[in-house]
């Protein structure tokens, strides 16, 4: 006999979750640019590290692309490596 999971009614079916889209793929975004720091501070915590695909919904060909991006303003001074604490 399959044992079905828990279902806790303040949280909502499980199964019935939305999926989430890409805000790069939604936004028809080519080419993610290391000098919009607007856009790239959406992905980084305020410590200063790069949120993960499962967390902001972004695929994995926009996720490198946004990797580069950060690494690379990083490098030239305009996103901090960490935070001031």
């Amino acid at each position: 006999m399959q044992r079905r999971p828990k279902y806790y009614p303040e949280q909502g079916d499980p199964r019935s979750r939305k999926r989430k889209r890409c805000p790069f793929t939604a936004a028809g975004v080519r080419e993610i640019d290391y000098k919009d720091i607007d856009t790239l501070t959406k992905f980084i915590t305020e410590r200063g590290k790069i949120l993960p695909r499962r967390i902001t919904g972004v695929s994995a060909y926009h996720q490198k692309k946004l990797t580069a991006a950060i690494k690379r303003a990083r490098h030239v001074a305009l996103l901090p490596f960490v935070a001031e604490v």
